[in-house]
């Protein structure tokens, strides 16, 4: 099975996610510090991100202190279609 392309993720509803995590200094923990995470991923319940929340939970050191997430279409099929022919002008 091939991978998806990025195009064919947006078409099918995966929008660009982004999550600006807030996580404890392991070695500092009443400093914060900032991540920005950015991938495409399903809203409402963001499987993408949650996987990736998971991930930092099990292997990543900074306990998390809260996550703020933003999402929006790049394209929707309704928007997208094919150009059968280009148009050259002088």
């Amino acid at each position: 099975m091939r991978a998806q392309s990025s195009m064919e993720r947006q078409l099918q509803g995966y929008r660009l996610t982004t999550a600006e995590i807030l996580y404890h200094l392991p070695d500092h923990p009443a400093v914060l510090q900032s991540y920005v995470w950015q991938d495409l991923d399903i809203a409402p319940k963001f499987p993408v991100l949650n996987k990736f929340l998971g991930f930092w939970t099990r292997e990543i050191e900074g306990r998390l202190h809260s996550v703020r997430v933003g999402a929006t279409t790049l394209i929707s099929p309704g928007e997208w279609r094919h150009v059968d022919g280009i148009l050259h002008l002088h």
